[in-house]
């Protein structure tokens, strides 16, 4: 696995983290307890920092950077994903904030300044534009995205039942 400082600031990581040998964590990033990083994930916390929760995962090809301050945007953009995310294959997280129990679809974009409350479904391939909001339970798809419906509560439970899997698919690989 590679593990990166930047400018002397090494990647934290939490109990029990997961880490495939052929993904890349560069710099100010912390990664919580039993989290998962799998292959060809690269985390790149070199022009500000990110943040992962404990019991997310980050599947394959998937890209998670920031945006440094400017004078467009002088705090700039950090990355901060909550507790029992799962970020599904090649999706590109750059800037934005992922509440808690949320679900990225395969292949989806969120971009700088983006929100997503708690327990948000984004489906496959779907695009959150710079400083989207979406608002907790609620399935939503496009590009842009759009709200199709409310969640029912088999899919909000399904967060939970998602991160525990992908804890457990972990710990195997780290025995």
């Amino acid at each position: 696995m590679a593990i990166e400082s930047y400018r002397d600031r090494l990647p934290r990581l939490g109990r029990d983290v997961y880490v495939h040998p052929a993904a890349t964590v560069i710099g100010d990033v912390e990664l919580g307890d039993e989290v998962s990083v799998w292959p060809g994930v690269v985390i790149r916390g070199d022009v500000h920092h990110i943040r992962i929760g404990a019991r997310s995962n980050i599947q394959d090809g998937s890209i998670l950077h920031v945006s440094r301050p400017s004078a467009r945007n002088p705090d700039g953009a950090p990355l901060l994903v909550g507790r029992d995310v799962s970020v599904a294959h090649a999706v590109v997280l750059h800037g934005c904030t992922i509440g808690d129990e949320c679900l990225i679809g395969m292949g989806s974009l969120v971009m700088d300044r983006a929100v997503l409350e708690p327990r948000v479904l984004l489906g496959a391939g779907s695009l959150v534009p710079e400083g989207g909001v979406l608002q907790s339970g609620w399935l939503y798809f496009g590009r842009p995205a759009r709200a199709v419906r409310l969640l029912d509560a088999g899919e909000l439970e399904h967060f939970a039942v998602l991160a525990a899997n992908y804890v457990r698919l972990a710990g195997e690989y780290l025995a």
